[in-house]
């Protein structure tokens, strides 16, 4: 499957209805032909393309594969919480370097930081959080939320 992404980073965090409408085409289909774009949204393919461009060079958008963990040898996913003594950007960095780590979010409530892990197995997210993510500096204690089955992923989100 491939997917689009929407984040507003360099744009004031505004993003106008045409490029909203590209992103939606995109969110549908990421190898959407320009040309198709072009004709659901009112505009050339050349400048469908610009447009394009110009989302991913802002950072707006980026177009990716998104692929299913488990049919590629991930059998493990987890979301563990975080909770750290003293400043959480060292601890936050050495987090987002692990490969195993999709994203890593700053919270306010009952965590510093919650991580997405995706693993291979048990083993493998035993070792991530008992040998990796625990034994940085900072960390006082994690909580792990280990997906027994996940119900739904989108990406839409920021067009509808």
């Amino acid at each position: 499957m491939l997917s689009v992404a929407t984040r507003d980073k360099n744009s004031g965090g505004t993003v106008d209805a045409v490029s909203l409408a590209i992103i939606e085409q995109l969110q549908e289909d990421g190898r959407r032909p320009y040309a198709a774009i072009g004709k659901a949204v009112g505009l050339s393919e050349a400048a469908v393309r610009q447009r394009v461009q110009k989302l991913l060079d802002q950072g707006v958008m980026q177009i990716v594969a998104v692929t299913d963990p488990l049919t590629v040898g991930f059998r493990r996913q987890a979301m563990v919480g975080i909770n750290v003594e003293g400043d959480l950007d060292p601890v936050a960095d050495a987090l987002t370097g692990m490969e195993e780590v999709e994203y890593v979010v700053v919270t306010a409530g009952s965590f510093d930081l919650i991580v997405e892990v995706v693993c291979e197995d048990d083993d493998h997210l035993l070792e991530m959080i008992n040998k990796r993510i625990r034994t940085l500096p900072g960390v006082r204690s994690t909580e792990s939320f280990v997906y027994l089955k996940l119900r739904k992923q989108t990406y839409t989100w920021g067009t509808r």
